[in-house]
């Protein structure tokens, strides 16, 4: 899935995506990538909506509330009953208002501004493919350049925070899982399958995780977010195309796109971190902000409900010894500042302009508390042109990419190389791709300090990172001689970098 206009959550461009199925000898699979059946919970009737009803936690509280729900003409989808959390249909145009009422509950509001059958459908054509002839190019002058990798020589960003000289030291333990919460991850491809964790992948659409084989996979090859984030963070040392930052570390897929519209809406997100939390995740990765809101309002009913829902779920996985990863987002924006305009919400209907509050209206999961915010760099170790950023806001930094950034490279290309589906391989940017590199090197933390909880980790990745401080001129990130972002702070902790780009090399010493 490539990144739309509207969006932050994902990749900002697909400059090329190189297929090395002839010049590493490997052969694409037919199954890889295959569709993946929607979700029953996806055929309702057209004035039906999504909610989450969000309860105090006990047993009678939960089971008064669902009869509530059926008496106002809702149906309970899931019940997460040790967080307090329901997930129910219905196409009462007043059940909202009549569940927020009803005792014991806390907040509750739609999950979506469009009915469930009307979803839009994304058409983002396919990625553009490289010949065999160019791919072998590419491979050659790699292997030129001395990497152990055939396209190592392209990957920038791993040198840029030691992580190639990190995997001769310790290239992470497979006793620490990193959950790719995203557009699902193809577990088939060469350089993911030997990391690749089923048992702790899930499709969690619907907001209902299903376990059966492949239901993590993406459902088609434009659904290649998923997959690239995963080959950043774990893509092995095998002598096939690119390395991850932690490249022994199992990694895990748990989808939560949806397939009309490709969003990622609350309930599955609710879904995947408590499933990453039940089965044993010590880290998740979200490269995303929660549809169909970029910033939740509190003073919004359904908003509300949204950051609490999504919030009682991730504070229970960290509560289990999950720590959260989360990218910042590519609007350049500054989160600590008094106002931001946002044209782009809803995205599941007609979006409108607004003027927001970042200290009252959330970008989630990346401003809920205890979660790790990263903004991205580019080759030059400066903020990427359209990362978000902000004093208070961005925890670390780690390369994202930069089209203005040019690496001496064979590619010359100054985006983040990783896996795609069907065996290939391609070049993103954004802050997509900064997140995956904290997750990897919060993994390789892991595998040296394997007692470490998620407070201590977070710890860990601040106090290991290297700081530039503030640019000393004025911020131009695209060089048009306009300013166009104003650092905060000093060298110790600043709007850019935060505590300062992760180094993974210090991260296993």
């Amino acid at each position: 899935m490539a990144h739309l206009p509207s969006r932050r959550r994902l990749a900002l461009a697909v400059p090329v995506v190189l297929s090395l199925t002839a010049s590493l000898g490997f052969l694409p699979t037919a199954a890889t990538a295959a569709p993946v059946t929607a979700a029953a919970t996806q055929t309702a009737d057209a004035g039906t909506l999504a909610y989450v009803v969000n309860t105090k936690v006990d047993h009678r509280t939960i089971g008064s509330v669902k009869k509530a729900i059926a008496a106002a003409d809702g149906t309970v989808v899931a019940t997460y009953a040790k967080i307090g959390v329901i997930v129910a249909h219905s196409a009462n145009p007043d059940f909202g208002a009549q569940i927020r009422a009803v005792r014991g509950v806390q907040s509750a509001g739609a999950t979506r501004t469009a009915p469930l059958s009307l979803a839009g459908t994304t058409d983002e054509g396919a990625a553009k493919l490289l010949s065999a002839a160019e791919a072998a190019k590419t491979t050659t002058a790699s292997a030129a350049a001395g990497a152990s990798e055939p396209l190592e020589a392209d990957q920038w960003d791993l040198r840029a925070i030691g992580a190639d000289k990190a995997a001769e030291i310790n290239p992470g333990s497979s006793k620490v899982t990193v959950a790719v919460i995203d557009t699902g991850v193809d577990d088939t491809h060469p350089d993911l399958a030997p990391n690749f964790s089923a048992a702790q992948s899930a499709n969690c659409v619907g907001g209902v995780a299903d376990t059966s084989e492949g239901a993590w996979r993406p459902y088609t090859a434009d659904d290649y977010h998923g997959t690239h984030v995963a080959g950043e963070i774990a893509a092995a040392r095998n002598g096939i195309g690119v390395a991850g930052v932690a490249p022994g570390v199992k990694v895990a897929g748990i989808k939560v796109s949806d397939p009309k519209d490709g969003l990622f809406y609350p309930e599955n997100v609710v879904c995947a971190f408590v499933f990453a939390a039940d089965h044993g995740v010590e880290i998740t990765n979200n490269s995303y902000y929660v549809d169909p809101w970029l910033y939740n309002c509190m003073d919004d009913p359904d908003q509300k409900a949204i950051v609490d829902a999504v919030n009682r779920a991730q504070l229970y996985a960290t509560s289990k010894g999950t720590l959260n990863v989360a990218s910042a987002g590519n609007s350049n924006h500054d989160l600590d500042s008094d106002a931001i305009v946002d044209s782009s919400s809803p995205d599941d209907s007609t979006p409108v302009t607004r003027t927001i509050d970042p200290h009252e209206c959330f970008d989630v999961p990346t401003q809920l508390p205890g979660v790790v915010t990263v903004s991205a760099t580019g080759v030059k170790g400066t903020k990427s042109y359209y990362s978000t950023y902000g004093l208070g806001a961005v925890d670390v930094a780690a390369p994202g990419g930069d089209k203005y950034q040019i690496p001496e490279t064979p590619s010359a290309n100054g985006r983040i190389l990783s896996t795609m589906p069907n065996n290939a391989y391609g070049f993103l940017q954004g802050t997509s791709m900064a997140s995956p590199h904290v997750a990897g090197v919060a993994a390789l933390l892991k595998s040296t300090h394997p007692w470490a909880s998620p407070a201590v980790l977070q710890t860990l990745l601040k106090a290991q990172a290297d700081n530039p401080g503030c640019p000393a001129e004025p911020y131009d990130g695209n060089g048009d001689g306009v300013v166009d972002a104003t650092c905060a702070g000093g060298k110790r902790v600043n709007g850019f970098f935060g505590f300062g780009v992760v180094n993974a090399l210090r991260a296993v010493k």
